[in-house]
């Protein structure tokens, strides 16, 4: 016990140990500077400056631009960047699922694959005479002319709710004989027209081709996109003048009519609508003879 309070004695009185750190001047040994020092002032002196050390750095760090020089900090231009471009990729995925659904609606549109709604605008004519006759409702001659000239208007027009009618304008795509009509049972959602080989083909509507190929079963195909989620389907052609992307102008040449494809009888030209992707009957808005 004697020996190791003697060691304690003897490490605190050198730590205690005064000693002079003297600066001269080499060439006159004339004194500069001189100041008294200890162990333990070196030791708390050398202490406290590495904490102060310590403490800058950190505080450079977190509070200043030099972090982004450091390896493993992002400086704030990059993650606005990265900020930018998650929402870039959050709406391409958007899209993108838009787009499959979209194309996925077109096929089965091909396919026929699809429910179906009869838009009959006959009925809803007579079921509309029907409430004018419950409630008495009299016209005078202006009013019938008004009302015929309307309907023969509408009577070209898929959407009456439209600001500008003149875009929707549904022009006959051929003029001819209906061979087959629109029939919801058997499934045949279009009208057959029969024309000569080689007559032209025009587009019923202001759009943009959608498809322009060949198919097994109806020969070479085109698919317009038009406002209004509106589709017109042209099949047994001959030839096309399109291709895919194109835009086209009401009653513009899109293909040659022909007796193309194993599902056909004959030189026709087999003719779909489709609104909001159900089959409507062309006959209802086109005449084509």
């Amino acid at each position: 016990m004697a020996k190791e309070k003697k060691k304690e004695k003897k490490f605190a009185k050198k730590l205690l140990y005064k000693y002079r750190l003297v600066i001269l001047n080499e060439d006159t040994f004339e004194e500069r500077f001189a100041i008294k020092l200890t162990r333990l002032n070196v030791f708390i002196l050398t202490s406290a400056s590495a904490i102060c050390l310590v403490l800058l750095t950190i505080l450079l760090i977190a509070y200043t631009p030099l972090r982004e020089y450091i390896p493993g900090y992002s400086s704030a231009k990059l993650k606005k960047e990265a900020t930018i471009l998650n929402y870039k990729t959050d709406s391409l995925v958007r899209e993108l699922e838009l787009n499959k659904s979209y194309y996925a609606s077109i096929r089965k549109v091909l396919t026929g694959d699809v429910a179906f709604v009869d838009f009959n605008r006959d009925s809803i004519i007579e079921a509309a005479q029907n409430d004018i006759d419950i409630l008495k409702v009299t016209t005078n001659k202006e009013d019938s002319l008004l009302r015929e000239k309307v309907e023969k208007e509408d009577k070209y027009n898929l959407f009456e709710a439209s600001g500008d009618k003149s875009n929707y304008v549904l022009f006959p795509p051929v003029n001819g004989t209906i061979s087959e009509d629109y029939n919801i049972e058997e499934k045949h959602f279009a009208v057959d027209v029969v024309v000569a080989s080689d007559t032209p083909v025009k587009a019923t509507a202001d759009g943009t081709v959608i498809f322009a190929e060949w198919t097994v079963d109806a020969g070479y195909v085109v698919i317009i996109e038009h406002n209004q989620e509106l589709i017109s389907v042209y099949k047994h052609n001959s030839a096309i003048t399109k291709m895919q992307g194109d835009l086209v102008k009401t009653g513009e040449v899109i293909a040659m009519s022909g007796n193309t494809g194993e599902l056909t009888t004959g030189p026709h030209l087999h003719f779909e609508l489709w609104s909001k992707g159900y089959p409507v009957n062309p006959t209802n808005f086109i005449n084509f003879e």
